[in-house]
């Protein structure tokens, strides 16, 4: 199947070559507005395709993603050029959102006009506005977001350090914003079914102290990376290669992605079952109250952003007219 990576950039090189180590496709294609560092990124990636015998890597135009099963969109300005560095800031990475919007505009239309029938998987920050103005400049529902599955993951290594495991012995979820207002969910995280604040409560300082240190590593992991990096890339990498492989392979797997949810009005994270249509189906979670509100702020904070963000479309079409 081929499979396109619209941007070029650290995240979009960083899921190409995810792609190539494991395997999960039989075509590649780059595009970026620097057809120059697409040709660059398509030919590094390339010399190491041999050792996963059957993936071609090459750089192209939006044309080439003809038939493409799979479109990635990694493309728009990031956190640190877009000044969303700050953790004092309540946007976080929703300040990035009416600029990319404006990207995602010129760049969705044409996608969807040289893959009709491609799933859409939204990359760039801030995932879940940018996944709902993807939805409406594509006019179908197979676009999703690679939403809160990092956030999760983080949650679990966390925690797994805390508790001296493996983080694939924890089951843990976040949901809502892949951002500052996302919900940790606490009231289900497990280890082998053992709730584990009582864990913490046995093994750990007082279980509260844990929690608020958690909660901040976790919302503000993209920040601690970029401070030493200059860029977030291998771990979102990552997850695009896994949500990348449920959808290739229509394994209906369940994994906390962004999609458009009619009753909170947005696009936000939950766990669904992704396959080859992208989203197939939402399961809803057992919450305490406490995240049910929390998910109800995340989900409010997430409507206004893409109304920003429309409001900003609206604006430039009117100034172009």
């Amino acid at each position: 199947m081929k499979v396109g990576i619209v941007g070029a950039g650290e995240v979009g090189a960083a899921t190409g070559l995810a792609l190539v180590e494991n395997g999960l496709c039989r075509e590649i294609v780059l595009v970026d507005r620097d057809p120059e560092r697409a040709a660059g990124v398509a030919l590094d990636l390339r010399y190491g395709a041999p050792l996963t015998p059957g993936t071609h890597v090459r750089a192209g135009g939006i044309e080439d993603l003809a038939n493409a099963a799979l479109v990635l969109i990694t493309a728009g300005v990031n956190e640190r050029a877009g000044g969303a560095v700050d953790r004092t800031d309540p946007q976080g990475r929703l300040r990035l959102a009416a600029e990319n919007a404006l990207i995602y505009a010129d760049i969705v239309p044409k996608i969807v006009d040289a893959a009709p029938a491609a799933v859409l998987m939204v990359v760039t920050d801030p995932p879940d506005p940018l996944a709902e103005i993807t939805r409406l400049l594509a006019g179908h529902n197979r676009v999703f977001s690679t939403g809160t599955l990092l956030d999760s993951l983080r949650f679990q290594v966390h925690l797994a350090e805390r508790l001296n495991v493996q983080p694939s012995d924890v089951q843990a979820m976040v949901v809502g914003e892949h951002g500052t207002s996302e919900v940790l969910l606490w009231s289900t995280a497990a280890v082998s079914h053992e709730p584990v604040l009582d864990m913490i409560d046995r093994n750990c300082r007082p279980a509260e102290d844990v929690r608020k240190e958690i909660e901040n590593d976790v919302r503000y992991a993209n920040i601690a990376i970029i401070e030493g990096t200059g860029a977030s890339r291998y771990g979102i990498a990552s997850v695009a290669a896994r949500l990348t492989a449920a959808v290739l392979r229509d394994e209906r797997v369940l994994l906390p992605v962004g999609v458009h949810l009619p009753q909170y009005g947005t696009t936000l994270s939950l766990p669904a079952v992704v396959g080859a249509n992208g989203v197939e189906q939402v399961v809803q979670p057992s919450m305490s109250a406490d995240e049910r509100a929390a998910l109800e702020r995340s989900a409010a904070i997430l409507r206004a952003a893409s109304e920003r963000c429309a409001e900003a479309l609206t604006l430039v079409a009117t100034a172009q007219q």
